[in-house]
């Protein structure tokens, strides 16, 4: 029983009702750092836990913006500066109706740990807005960025905090809040990661994702004693960390069978054409992945309610789409299936409950602060090509995005066996994140 933990899992749900997203991951990293705690007891006389789950800062702001009939739309905008220990706040921003002050919160706890990871001098935080930019005309997605970034200004800044993308947020979102930043500020700065190549966005961004993921999962398998070679993989989701995913898992060899969105999933035997999808989505950012099954022979498209794309046989599971989208029955499916290794792509994509049952079964389970954290650790790349006035190669970005990744597996894998763990990859990152964090929160004083 995590004695010491449970007592700053109370308190934080306590402090932060009806938020249970935010629960949950200070749930699962403080559950898993308590041989820490109890073989640290500087960390809890100081406070310093408390302060750990408290973000330094939270700013919630309206938004209004006028849509293409005239209209005046109202929207909430957050931003949460959760830790500074390590450099500035760095961590996309999401645009989904789902989005709340909770959800923002989980992301940006997540994103201390996993930024802690990279090795890179970048803090915690997240942004966002409950703003849904399906549906919208570009000129509706430029005056809302416009808005949301008239308020976000005034917070965030190149040694600050510097957002990215997240759902909902892609290229066309940063270069209209881009846009609008300098001209508030009359600066051209690296202040948002994910720009375009040219004005100040570095290769390899897109890719880098999902290019992490199955670095991250191939170190993994490699531990022990497997590879992606012949191996099935179902891979959720259809975005950006998805599709290329995707396209490196079956670099080493694997057949990658399924896609998924919020509609269903698409299966091919035959194995997914990468490059048919990747031209689809570019053609239509809103395409679904029926239309994939529509254009490819042999491909099956499962509507949402006549299955669930975790019923599919599988070796590796790789879950790309967003939060809690795994849960204890699809963790008992996948291990039934025979399925090895499941590497979270997405933002904590498995419950506590089934991920507790993965390890329990003996899968390798690889968490998203450490798998996922392909695209952060590209987006401080871009931020030291901007502090340098230079543009890096892709292969140079590329190189050094898998020298992290195996770097992150390495640390994680160390600091699972140094508590007694070995094996569990779980425990293992949110104790090599936790520690750099708490060394740099202990050498700065109180604060």
């Amino acid at each position: 029983m995590a004695k010491i933990a449970q007592q700053y899992i109370d308190i934080a749900k306590k402090r932060n009702p009806g938020e249970v997203e935010f629960h949950q991951t200070i749930e699962e990293v403080l559950t898993s750092l308590e041989p820490v705690l109890q073989a640290h007891p500087e960390y809890v006389e100081s406070g310093l836990i408390e302060r750990l789950i408290e973000p330094e800062r939270q700013i919630m702001f309206r938004v209004a913006w006028v849509d293409d009939k005239g209209k005046t739309q109202v929207n909430r905008g957050f931003r949460v500066q959760f830790n500074s220990a390590l450099g500035p706040y760095k961590g996309g921003c999401r645009f989904h109706p789902s989005v709340y002050l909770g959800i923002i919160k989980f992301l940006g706890f997540e994103q201390i740990f996993k930024n802690s990871l990279t090795g890179l001098p970048i803090g915690g935080g997240k942004g966002g807005s409950d703003f849904d930019p399906k549906g919208k005309s570009d000129n509706e997605i430029m005056r809302f960025c416009q808005a949301f970034m008239t308020e976000l200004s005034k917070y965030i800044g190149a040694d600050t905090d510097v957002p990215a993308g997240d759902i909902g947020v892609g290229g066309r979102e940063i270069g209209f809040m881009f846009g609008q930043y300098k001209r508030l500020t009359n600066k051209f700065e690296g202040v948002l990661t994910g720009k375009g190549i040219g004005w100040g966005g570095s290769l390899a961004r897109t890719e880098a994702t999902g290019f992490g993921t199955v670095y991250y999962t191939r170190e993994m398998l490699k531990a022990n004693g497997k590879d992606f070679k012949g191996k099935t993989v179902v891979v959720s989701g259809a975005g950006n960390v998805a599709q290329y995913a995707v396209v490196k898992a079956q670099e080493y060899g694997a057949n990658v069978v399924t896609l998924s969105d919020s509609k269903g999933y698409v299966y091919d035997a035959n194995g997914i054409d990468a490059a048919l999808w990747i031209k689809i989505k570019t053609a239509n950012n809103d395409a679904r992945v029926a239309e994939y099954a529509a254009q490819k022979p042999g491909a099956k498209f499962v509507p949402v309610g006549e299955g669930r794309i975790w019923d599919v046989k599988c070796d590796v599971a790789l879950p790309c789409a967003t939060q809690n989208e795994l849960l204890i029955d699809d963790a008992k499916k996948l291990h039934a299936n025979g399925c090895i290794a499941v590497a979270e792509g997405a933002n904590m994509p498995c419950s506590n409950e089934a991920v507790t049952y993965m390890i329990e079964n003996k899968m390798l389970v690889g968490p998203a602060k450490a798998v996922n954290a392909g695209g952060v650790a590209v987006s401080a790349l871009e931020m030291s090509q901007n502090s340098q006035r230079l543009e890096w190669t892709f292969e140079e970005v590329d190189s050094k995005l898998d020298a992290i990744m195996t770097n992150i597996f390495k640390v994680s894998d160390e600091a699972a066996k140094a508590y007694g763990m070995p094996g569990n990859y779980v425990a293992g990152a949110n104790i090599a994140g936790f520690l750099k964090v708490a060394k740099a929160m202990m050498a700065q004083g109180i604060l």
